[in-house]
């Protein structure tokens, strides 16, 4: 219970960061693309530095490094959708959406863990739509955004799935490691070939160059690396669940950096508030239902 205590605790200061993630999305002047192509340049950099100054060895074999470069790949693009959702749309209504990971969570890992599918998972996804079928009857206008969103939700669920089968075998730093150098090296390709390159980068203002090392260091580097380091004690869903705190911290961010511009409409809040409602209700029927059957 301790371990689970303390690991529940560094999984919501690591939100709480996720959260502010969005904040500094906004600030930066970059498009999405660069943006995430800075970021995981800077995380991936900053993340080989830790490993050596720990003297961690980094050789994983052919398989395992095809695997989490893949991996690296999902992440670069949910974080490519995730800033992009937030140009096109704001940041309440992004994060409102990325609650909708829990929904995706709890169809991919039966399906690729290879254990049942619980029904308590089910109906939370059920009210988690719910909630998003009143944002979408409500903020017509950010349609676009709201796919964005929900695709880079999807992608959300898909990684920590993904990154709760490595964990198991190989280290945290490293798996991070790995996956944002293969985010960065599957972003490059996908700019050489769609000529941005070619066309020549934008070149970050200052400010954005600040933004960009906090984003890569505190907020992908560490946060990324302790997320994945959860799952040596919590589940994906556990951690998924948590991350859907994200939204409040990032809403309540978003008023105090941007004020009314976030503001949304009425029918807004109440998909949120059922999402979230689904979100922090599972853990206590949950914990009902393991002792219901312990008693039958």
């Amino acid at each position: 219970m301790q371990a689970t205590t303390r690991n529940l605790l560094k999984m919501h200061l690591v939100v709480f960061i996720y959260g502010f993630t969005a904040i500094l999305g906004k600030l930066i002047t970059l498009d999405a693309i660069q943006l995430v192509w800075y970021r995981m340049l800077i995380a991936f950099l900053a993340l080989g530095i830790i490993l050596k100054l720990r003297g961690k060895p980094l050789k994983v074999n052919w398989p395992v490094f095809w695997r989490l470069t893949g991996i690296g790949f999902v992440v670069a693009f949910h974080w490519i959708t995730f800033f992009h959702a937030i140009k096109i749309s704001t940041i309440s209504v992004t994060l409102g959406c990325l609650a909708s990971t829990t929904l995706f969570t709890s169809l991919l890992e039966p399906a690729l863990v290879r254990r049942p599918l619980v029904w308590l998972e089910v109906v939370t996804g059920f009210l988690i739509i719910t909630g998003l079928y009143l944002i979408f009857q409500f903020e017509p206008n950010y349609i676009t955004g709201i796919i964005t969103a929900l695709t880079s939700a999807f992608l959300a669920g898909l990684f920590t799935v993904l990154n709760k089968m490595m964990i198991a075998k190989h280290r945290p730093l490293v798996i991070s490691f790995y996956e944002m150098g293969g985010g960065f090296l599957g972003i490059t390709l996908f700019m050489i070939v769609n000529g941005n390159f070619s066309q020549g980068l934008q070149v970050p203002l200052l400010s954005d160059w600040f933004f960009l090392v906090l984003l890569g260091v505190v907020c992908t580097a560490y946060a990324f690396a302790a997320s994945v380091k959860v799952m040596d004690v919590l589940s994906a869903y556990t951690v998924v669940l948590t991350i859907n705190l994200e939204p409040i911290y990032g809403i309540l961010l978003a008023f105090v950096f941007f004020g009314e511009s976030e503001l949304m409409s009425g029918g807004f809040y109440l998909g949120t508030v059922i999402i979230l409602a689904a979100v922090f209700l599972f853990p206590v029927l949950s914990r009902k239902f393991i002792r219901s059957k312990r008693a039958q």
